[in-house]
């Protein structure tokens, strides 16, 4: 009886060692990650005015004579530079943070697998940045001259900083999320959840869907949903040319597969 237990022992053992090693192998990343915003937070902190200042400034550009942007809680001064500074911070580290996560599970990935899954991760780093970008350099601009110039006479514009760092900080995101479009309708296409057919014939449906996501995620406003849902609706169109490239490879590869024998 002794001999049987002793034998089950190492073998319980066996199996948490795995288990424990991956926790702390885990714990090590995501300490990594955190480290890696904070000193990048801690070299920002200094140009905090200036950061806040730079994304005011579609709209500061744009308030008549006599504007300007208040605050109009006791600690926005200090406050709202601050939550920007930490959001820059964690929008800056996010290819380290991504690279903690792929360290992470990339050994139990195959070779093919790491193969596909790279330039996946790269492409949505890259569009999430740009469609932030889309944001600051196209959206704003023109989101803000409409809001400035339609107002009542007599009506002096003056926002308060912390409502428009809110108001920024959600179309930044909404238009991050947004570019990732093509990324996740390759991966649709790729996985034999759906095919390239089957979505080209929803068409119809995926326009008003995008229309529905940016009434949802923008201002109720018929410009700002626009430059969301035709931005979106496009680079379906994206997602659904590279899901016919990767087809054609396919199929080309199985078809020379045979002659090769």
């Amino acid at each position: 009886m002794s001999t049987s237990g002793d034998s089950q022992e190492p073998n319980n053992d066996q199996k948490q060692a795995p288990l424990i090693e991956h926790l702390i192998e885990l714990r090590s990343r995501l300490m990594r990650a955190v480290i890696a915003i904070l000193v990048i937070f801690l070299g920002l902190y200094a140009f905090s005015n200036d950061i806040y200042l730079f994304v005011a400034e579609p709209l500061m550009a744009l308030l008549p004579p006599g504007s300007q942007m208040i605050a109009t809680e006791v600690a926005s001064p200090f406050l709202a530079p601050f939550k920007l500074t930490l959001v820059t911070a964690l929008f800056i580290a996010v290819p380290f943070v991504l690279h903690q996560a792929w360290s992470f599970i990339a050994p139990g990935l195959y070779d093919n697998e790491k193969a596909l899954a790279i330039p996946i991760l790269v492409s949505s780093i890259l569009l999430f940045y740009a469609g932030a970008a889309f944001a600051y350099y196209v959206v704003f601009p023109l989101l803000f001259a409409f809001f400035t110039q339609t107002g009542p006479e007599n009506i002096t514009v003056m926002t308060d900083i912390n409502q428009y760092l809110n108001f920024v900080l959600k179309l930044f995101f909404a238009f991050g999320v947004a570019f990732e479009i093509p990324v996740a309708t390759f991966l649709l296409i790729l996985s034999g959840a759906t095919t390239v057919e089957s979505l080209s014939q929803k068409r119809p449906y995926i326009i008003l869907g995008c229309f529905v996501i940016g009434m949802v995620l923008t201002p109720p406003d018929v410009i700002s949903q626009s430059l969301l849902a035709i931005p979106m609706y496009l680079l379906y169109e994206v997602g659904l040319l590279f899901g016919r490239l990767v087809r054609k490879r396919r199929a080309e590869k199985a078809a020379e597969e045979p002659g090769e024998e």
